[in-house]
Formats: C-alpha cells, structure tokens, sequence
C-alpha cells in the first residue's frame, strides 16, 4: 500500500511536469489543465470520542472540539467543462478521545468509561472524477465569467495512518508512543492466530459535493465537503476486544518498558477511575466496534487555476467582457 501512495505523489509531480511544459508551448492556447490548492477543517470519525447516546457512523458522533486541519494541492483535467479529473495529494491530522465526551447517563457513558484516546497524521493520495450537471444546461459553457457550479465528487485512493497515544511513565512524565507495536488487542501475537496485523496503509474511498464559483475565467473558488470511506477499524487502534496483562507480560517480556506501555495503552479505563480498571472492561470485554469501520472527512476551500488560453476569449487572466446568462435550463 506504501508503494502505492508513493506512486501517486510520483505520477503527480509526473503531471506537473507535463502540465509546465504543455503551457509552455503553442499548444497551451488549448490546455485543459488547471491546478490549485485546498485548505479546511478535518475530523474523525470512528470507535473514540462521540456525543451523546450510542455510537454511531458519519456525522452524528462527530466532535467538533477534536477538529484538525487537513490541507493540500490538486492537478486536474477536464476533456468537457462538465466533468473534471482530479489527483490530489492531501495532509493533515485526526484525533478522537472519550474523555471528552459529555456524559447524560446514556448509552455513551461506556465509551466516556472506556478513556481511550488516539492522534494520528494522514497522508492521502486520490484520483476522483468531479461532475458538473449544470455546465450541460449553460447557453455557453466556454464562458465561465462568474459561473456558480454545484459538483458531485467520487474516486479511489489511498491513505497512510500512525495511531499514536499519550503514555504516562511511573516518575509522571507523559510521551506519545506508536500503538501498532504495541499490539494492544493482540495483533500479531501467536495466542491470537485469528488477529492479524492492520497495515498503516490503506484504500479509501472519498466522494463528496461541492460548489465552485468562478471569479474570473481562470481562477475559481470553491467550498467541498469530501468524505473517506475506509476499509480498517484501526485508525484509531481500537476495534475488537481486551486481551490480558500476562499476554503482553508473555509476548514482550516481564517487566519491559515495552510491556509496560501496552497494558497502559490497551486499556486505560483505570485512569478515569483512581486507578483501577472498572467492571466491564477486563478480559474478552468489548473495547471497539468492529463491524464498523472508520471514517475521516474534511470540509475544505479550494482555490483552483486554469493554465492556457481560452480559444474563445483569449486570455484566462484577462477575464471575459462577453455578457451571457449565467446558467440557462
């Protein structure tokens, strides 16, 4: 999965290179190409944190407190103006955490109980075809001069993820920790053949809606919201069930540092409850939701540019003077 991601950074900086070169030369009179950037909030959406009730998928568990910023560069092409090819390269963080959840006596006092918590930065690579229903119905489609375009988004890609939580040592100094190594429901162990490891890479899938607004004929503002179905419960390392101490005393040895941070870090209940763990969340207790599959989504600015020339109006930076509906249906 790695290999892929790096793949997809390669054939972007691939298509930079194309695209300098084609606006370069007399062709570029008819370049499709455009470029830009986007800028926006992110959130996770998974097994920690959450509101009020049960857990629950998409919006409704969503922790506004915990939100991130996710930001990135996009190149796209469009053989029509009703449809846009886009690879985009994206960064940003997640963060989820039940401390923070505001208990009503409800269902979502167990997962407030629970207290586990996760950082993680992603990197995502995408490919995603961006459609245009209005552009089919505009008197002149050509000329984008203050165009007001809505758009459905969908494509494949893939995403890199490092689940991380805070470890408190005995003297009271905290550091965070990678929690993959620490197999904290007992991925990878031999006295669990039936859990296997989670690989930090994976495929997601991103769709999502969005309006543009064209302020001149080349450049364009725009405002997305782009969800990523994922295909791993373990962005944030909790999915399955809790293992014993003496299966990680075993697995990494008696008395390690190493040891000693995954019997914190896979079950942290003990720290919301003066140190000791609470009824319900021992041995082959549920931890996660693995029927469930994480999410993460990001609401984001988009600025994009068109490179070339338009052949109708000449110059995409000089604007058009030429007055037409906006959108005719």
């Amino acid at each position: 999965m790695k290999a892929i991601l790096h793949s997809l950074c390669r054939t972007l900086c691939l298509i930079a290179l194309i695209v300098v070169i084609d606006t370069g030369s007399t062709k570029a009179q008819q370049s499709r190409f455009e470029y830009g950037f986007t800028y926006g909030p992110s959130n996770f959406l998974g097994d920690l944190g959450g509101n009020s009730g049960k857990g629950a998928t998409f919006l409704k568990d969503n922790m506004i407190s915990l939100t991130k910023f996710m930001t990135g560069f996009h190149l796209g092409y469009r053989p029509a103006e009703f449809i846009n090819f886009r690879l985009s390269v994206n960064m940003g963080k997640v963060q989820g955490a039940d401390s923070l959840i505001t208990g009503k006596g409800g269902m979502e006092e167990a997962r407030k109980a629970r207290n586990q918590h996760f950082r993680s930065d992603i990197q995502e690579g995408f490919i995603a075809a961006e459609l245009y229903p209005t552009a089919l119905f505009e008197y002149d489609p050509a000329d984008v001069l203050h165009r007001i375009r809505p758009y459905a988004l969908l494509g494949i890609g893939v995403f890199h993820f490092n689940p991380q939580g805070q470890y408190e040592a005995a003297d009271g100094s905290k550091v965070w920790v990678d929690l993959k190594p620490l197999r904290t429901e007992g991925q990878g162990m031999p006295a669990f053949p039936d859990k296997k490891e989670y690989s930090l890479t994976q495929v997601n899938v991103p769709y999502g809606v969005g309006v543009k607004y064209f302020l001149n004929q080349n450049i364009a503002l725009s405002f997305e919201i782009i969800n990523r179905k994922t295909f791993t419960d373990y962005i944030d390392d909790v999915s399955t069930n809790y293992i014993s101490n003496e299966d990680f005393y075993a697995y990494f040895g008696d008395g390690t540092e190493k040891a000693k941070q995954a019997v914190q870090m896979a079950n942290k209940s003990a720290f919301a409850n003066g140190g000791n763990y609470r009824p319900g969340f021992g041995i082959g207790a549920k931890r996660g939701t693995p029927t469930n599959n994480d999410a993460y989504y990001a609401s984001s600015v988009k600025i994009s540019i068109r490179l070339g020339r338009n052949e109708q109006y000449g110059d995409y930076g000089r604007g058009s003077d030429v007055k037409c509906p906006i959108i005719r249906f």
